[in-house]
């Protein structure tokens, strides 16, 4: 029997607009300089990105209810719908959500997916309604509740109470909350932190409703210097068709000029900033016969630089033997002689070893 569960996100929508009014009021009557704020195409974009995620999500749940309804018919285990049992479906699905959120960020087709909701360089209410239109990769983390013998509706329950609760972390009109609370929940500076793009803040924070996983699994940063949202290259655009398809744009080019199957495999399963070592930047090691160029090279260098060192200590040698026999004899009628001094130019410097590319 399927559990009658309310639809949470349908529910809370009067809510998400109240607070996304009062959050824009706020910043008319107290402007923070320092704050991304709103911007209206910036806001436009992320309110359209979120109507279409839902148009393209009854799509998706059309296989993926049929495979968790496939999984949940074939597993004997059954979970009842009860409060105390809704807690605790509540605290594993958040578990899961940690780690398919982590998943979508350092697996680049995953990424694909999840850099619609980072794509925003400002943050404030309506990046949260910022959701991606190909949600399909989220599915097989869940698979393990529903094997478990959680019920597909009451996964879904989970996941629209998550959702839900992740709206108002995305505000800078909120600072820290008392510590109990910041040591638990996922709060608006934990997120904050989350949707930075400065190198010490990428990919942290992934919990949804609490933070005690990022604790636990040592992705985990607090806040300090104040955030700067967006990608680490920001895509500059407001279109929603290529805000929502510009990464899987990218992966393709990627694999297209990819020179082996390991890179097009790397291009696509790796980070997202991931390169293959032959294109990282690094200096490429010398070959054999360049090594041998480049080491006679340096002694050819080294034994010149050796000879006009010689040379000059040679001349200095002799230049002061010079000046003492002229000095000692003197005599008190004649002016002391002028001390000859180095030569104006040494013998040409050999050339400096060439730098092996």
């Amino acid at each position: 029997m399927e559990p009658n569960l309310p639809d949470v996100v349908l529910w809370s929508i009067p809510a998400f607009v109240l607070l996304t009014v009062i959050e824009m009021v706020s910043y008319r009557l107290h402007p923070d300089e320092d704050a991304a704020g709103y911007e209206t195409k910036d806001a436009a974009t992320s309110v359209t990105m979120g109507l279409g995620s839902l148009g393209f999500d009854l799509l998706w749940k059309i296989p993926i209810l049929a495979i968790y309804m496939g999984v949940y018919e074939l597993t004997p285990l059954r979970v009842p719908v009860l409060w105390w049992t809704v807690l605790l479906m509540l605290l594993a699905q958040d578990f899961f959500y940690y780690w398919s959120h982590r998943g979508h960020h350092v697996i680049r087709i995953l990424w694909a997916c999840h850099v619609v909701h980072h794509s925003s360089e400002k943050f404030n209410l309506t990046t949260a309604l910022r959701q991606p239109w190909t949600s399909a990769t989220v599915w097989p983390f869940y698979l393990p509740l529903i094997a478990c013998g959680v019920h597909p509706a009451a996964l879904a329950f989970c996941q629209s109470a998550n959702l839900v609760y992740q709206f108002w972390v995305h505000t800078e009109r909120v600072g820290k909350l008392p510590r109990p609370f910041e040591y638990v929940l996922n709060t608006p500076s934990h997120h904050r932190v989350h949707h930075a793009s400065q190198g010490g803040y990428l990919d942290r924070n992934y919990g949804g409703i609490l933070i005690i996983w990022d604790r636990m699994f040592g992705s985990f940063a607090a806040e300090a210097e104040r955030p700067v949202y967006g990608l680490t290259k920001n895509i500059s655009t407001y279109n929603p068709l290529r805000v929502a398809t510009h990464e899987y744009a990218a992966i393709a080019r990627d694999v297209r000029a990819a020179d082996t199957w390991s890179e097009r495999a790397g291009r696509v399963f790796r980070g997202p900033g991931w390169q293959p070592a032959a294109k990282a930047g690094a200096i490429t090691p010398a070959t054999d016969s360049t090594a041998a160029v480049t080491a006679t090279t340096a002694a050819a260098a080294t034994t010149a630089a050796a000879s006009a060192t010689t040379a000059v200590t040679a001349t200095a040698a002799t230049t002061s033997a010079t000046t003492l026999t002229s000095v000692t004899t003197l005599t008190p009628a004649t002016s002391a002689p002028s001390v000859s001094s180095a030569p104006d130019t040494l013998s040409p410097q050999a050339p400096a070893p060439e730098r092996a590319l």
